[in-house]
């Protein structure tokens, strides 16, 4: 019961900090961009308005869960609610696992939402004009969302993380979309470097130092798979997705690992 309790407190929360708000923005910017999109390509405006409408969700989703965190657990211990929410006869853990979920639930819920109302817009501007290559709102369409929800909750795992760790709820903002650039761009500049070696000066050095990247963070470049839908053909879809998908649900399972860890030695003043 409490820990429904928490996930429960963490979505009235949400609706307390202007979720509602965010997300009828994040819906209005999707449409506008979308259409505006659509309108300065002659031959392929549903593809180009696919496109922007996921590129669009991919910058703003991330900005929305982590201002959920914040205000879900960093705020939670810069306001010192825990002095109350941590009372209960209940494992610290908890109270982390739980508002994660809210998060989860309502990160992916609004990725739900945009993907239903792109889909829409997409396929009302692909009746006004027959293109060569029609997107596929099918089953790559719904391939393509898994993929992005999967980014999205490798990202909030992290913010939670830091959510914890961090001094000041600020630090979540600027980790996370640091650590979101880093892990959508590294293996798209190792690419770039091995097909170019001008680009950079000593670039052979230069990409073993990018390289190692790898080792430590996440493809999540590799997790934008919007070609498939883009182009109706699944051979867009990387080769190795089961790995990779393993790989990303691995890293999700570390990072609440850590943050559970981290709070568990937490000291509060």
């Amino acid at each position: 019961m409490l820990r429904s309790f928490d996930f429960v407190t963490g979505l009235r929360l949400a609706l307390r900090a202007r979720y509602l708000w965010l997300a009828g923005c994040s819906l209005l910017v999707l449409v506008v961009a979308a259409l505006l999109a659509s309108m300065f390509s002659g031959r392929q405006p549903a593809t180009v308005a696919l496109d922007i409408g996921l590129s669009v969700m991919r910058l703003l989703l991330p900005l929305v869960l982590v201002l959920m965190t914040q205000e879900l657990l960093s705020r939670e211990f810069d306001r010192r609610y825990f002095l109350s929410s941590l009372a209960y006869p209940r494992p610290r853990y908890s109270l982390l696992l739980d508002r994660f979920l809210a998060v989860a639930a309502l990160t992916l819920g609004l990725l739900l939402l945009m993907a239903l109302l792109l889909a829409l817009l997409v396929g009302l501007i692909g009746q006004g004009y027959v293109q060569g290559t029609p997107v596929a709102l099918g089953l790559h369409y719904l391939v393509t969302i898994a993929f992005v929800g999967l980014d999205l909750l490798l990202l909030t795992a992290l913010a939670c993380l830091l959510a914890v760790v961090a001094s000041t709820p600020s630090f979540v903002l600027i980790g996370t979309f640091g650590f979101m650039l880093l892990a959508r761009s590294f293996a798209s500049i190792v690419e770039l470097l091995s097909r170019d070696a001008s680009v950079v000066g000593d670039a052979k050095s230069y990409r073993a130092g990018v390289g190692l990247l790898g080792y430590l963070l996440p493809d999540l470049g590799a997790l934008d798979v919007r070609m498939i839908a883009l182009y109706g053909k699944m051979e867009f879809l990387p080769k190795d997705w089961p790995w990779l998908l393993l790989s990303s649900v691995a890293y999700i399972v570390a990072l609440l690992a850590l943050a559970v860890f981290a709070l568990q030695r937490k000291r509060f003043e």
